[in-house]
């Protein structure tokens, strides 16, 4: 019951933040990407996640993505999954199908102990064109601590 309170806040919150960001002079928004990340174990060094991601353009249709989120750097304990929503930004508002595939690099820090909360800030994709800002912290239970260098691979 708390995680699925949980799941349900954490994409509110995110929805909302994403409608209040500013266009940046960079790119433009092209959608929502929310990612529901498999438990994960900290293996003191890095950590592996699988995903399930969906993607919400702006314009046209919801997509699916598959991959793995890779943690470098410290990483202790145990978590019971996660949801992750970042705002999608590109170059321009044109967005073909399948442009989020690929692989992504950042930087991320979280910590729980019961419920918790981290965030990761991550570029790449197609061409590396894509900028993934965290809109919502993310939501996990457990007992966790984690930061360093990410790296996420997106497949459709």
């Amino acid at each position: 019951m708390r995680l699925n309170v949980l799941k349900t806040s954490t994409a509110a919150l995110g929805l909302t933040v994403l409608a209040a960001l500013p266009a940046s002079a960079d790119g433009a928004k092209i959608g929502v990407l929310e990612c529901h990340v498999k438990e994960g174990v900290g293996l003191i060094i890095m950590e592996k996640e699988r995903m399930t991601c969906k993607f919400t353009p702006v314009n046209g249709n919801v997509e699916t993505y598959y991959g793995q989120i890779n943690e470098y750097g410290l990483a202790v304990g145990v978590t019971a999954g996660t949801i992750i929503i970042w705002g999608v930004i590109a170059a321009n508002t044109t967005y073909q199908p399948g442009t989020l595939a690929g692989k992504y690099v950042g930087i991320s820090a979280e910590a729980s102990v019961g419920l918790g909360v981290g965030a990761n800030a991550l570029i790449g994709g197609s061409n590396k064109a894509i900028a993934l800002q965290p809109v919502s912290v993310q939501g996990q239970v457990g007992v966790d601590i984690a930061v360093g260098i990410t790296d996420m691979d997106l497949v459709p």
